[in-house]
């Protein structure tokens, strides 16, 4: 079992930074992607940033781009969300998510089924 614990979120005024962490722990822990979803109150699940763990290859959305930055500590099987400039619209509850299969079938790392592993979430709040 391979469990993903998000940290970092809270509350920010618009303009501000928060960083995110999400530690994954578990039996013989291998990701070969990591990804960062999040959803707003009455809004669908919504992709933010994807990872793959060995090259470093990462994926944003243009929503974010240029404002979130993820990037991995392979030796603390951490995965980080930098975000910066963030908006009011960014409020939403992040997760934190892992694929634990190959790319041989392929990977769109905007899709939440491209994934295997979700954490708990953690809140993020930007007031105006």
């Amino acid at each position: 079992q391979v469990q993903l614990v998000e940290s970092g979120g809270g509350l920010v005024q618009a303009g501000g930074s928060l960083r995110l962490s999400c530690a994954a722990s578990g039996r013989t822990f291998s990701s070969y992607a990591m990804g960062w979803f999040r959803q707003a109150p009455g809004k669908e699940r919504e992709f933010v940033a994807a990872i793959r763990w060995s090259a470093g290859t990462t994926y944003y959305p243009d929503s974010v781009k240029g404002r979130f930055t993820i990037s991995r500590d392979n030796a603390k099987n951490t995965v980080y969300l930098q975000m910066n400039s963030l908006k009011p619209e960014d409020t939403a509850v992040y997760y934190c998510a892992a694929r634990a299969r190959s790319f041989y079938s392929g990977y769109s790392p905007s899709a939440d089924t491209s994934y295997d592993y979700w954490g708990q979430g953690t809140q993020v709040t930007v007031s105006s």
